[in-house]
């Protein structure tokens, strides 16, 4: 009796709400014209997605913003070979780290590709839009690989 483990299965999940605010009500709004909008630091990093506090610094950012991607380079990957139902997506497909074009931090969002194999540090990918957009972070369905747009 002493020998046998106990064990019960635990999911830790942190579901909430969050008001926008002036910056991420702008970058969202972005999204629903089908364009990536970045904000820039006082030392001129360009932050997608925006943030209203520079991280390095603790500055407020300027009030630059300049658009971004669509395209960008896959940073770091994970495959997601059987994905969950919050996941939104009925195929596999990997979490990225994506620099946009233009931006000097990555954004993380979903790249459908073919299959594990296809996926590469370094690969190039752009963003596949919904066909209908209302503002949220899903009027980008996914990014695709270039060579395959």
């Amino acid at each position: 009796m002493a020998d046998e483990l106990l064990s019960a299965p635990h999911v830790l999940e942190y579901d909430y709400r969050r008001s926008l605010g002036p910056v991420l009500s702008r970058f969202f709004t972005g999204l629903r014209d089908r364009k990536i909008e970045a904000v820039k630091t006082r030392q001129g990093r360009v932050l997608v997605p925006p943030a209203e506090y520079d991280p390095e610094t603790g500055e407020t950012i300027s009030d630059e913003w300049v658009e971004v991607g669509p395209g960008g380079c896959v940073k770091s990957w994970a495959w997601v070979s059987e994905p969950l139902e919050r996941h939104h997506c009925d195929k596999p497909f990997a979490f990225a780290l994506i620099e946009l074009d233009g931006a000097d931090t990555a954004l993380t969002h979903r790249v459908h590709a073919a299959s594990e194999d296809e996926m590469k540090t370094g690969m190039r990918v752009t963003a596949e839009w919904a066909d209908d957009t209302v503002g949220a972070i899903g009027d980008i369905v996914a990014f695709v690989p270039e060579e395959t747009v």
